[in-house]
């Protein structure tokens, strides 16, 4: 149970962007080992104007994505790949060189997903060991009836 004046944190910040890579995603490892994956989202904005539905001006964003993620998406995405994200967004702050302050928002990514809307995907599944039940011996017989035949 929560009592008064614990401290607790609830994102509520979550955004879905659909957008196209502008870059490959940059694939890095943290001092610690850890995978992180960078890239650039181009997001279209949709106005409506007296003639209908049109593109407006782009909007980019800045996904970061972690660990085993990172890796799949730096594997699986290129550039102008259509994708949807779901995230965070985070701003990061820093002073350059010269002392002056930078800040950026960038999008820290809980999903990433290729689109099916304009183009096939094609999953590459990691191949599984083989069990005892994939060995010939443990197969049907042409003799026996067949596994997938509904016993009623």
């Amino acid at each position: 149970m929560l009592n008064y004046g614990e401290e607790f944190q609830v994102s509520d910040n979550q955004v879905t962007l659909v957008g196209n890579l502008t870059d490959d995603p940059e694939l890095r490892y943290t001092s610690g080992g850890v995978a992180v994956a960078h890239f650039r989202l181009a997001v279209d904005q949709r106005v409506w104007d007296t003639d209908g539905w049109k593109t407006g001006d782009p909007s980019f964003f800045r996904i970061n994505v972690w660990r085993d993620q990172a890796e799949h998406a730096s594997k699986s995405l290129r550039k102008g790949a259509r994708c949807t994200v779901v995230g965070r967004l985070k701003t990061r702050s820093w002073e350059t060189p010269e002392g002056q302050r930078r800040s950026v928002v960038e999008i820290e990514a809980d999903e990433v997903a290729a689109s099916l809307r304009f183009a096939p995907v094609v999953l590459d599944w990691p191949a599984e060991e083989a069990t005892p039940a994939d060995s010939e011996d443990a197969r049907p017989s042409s003799s026996s009836p067949a596994l997938d035949e509904v016993p009623f």
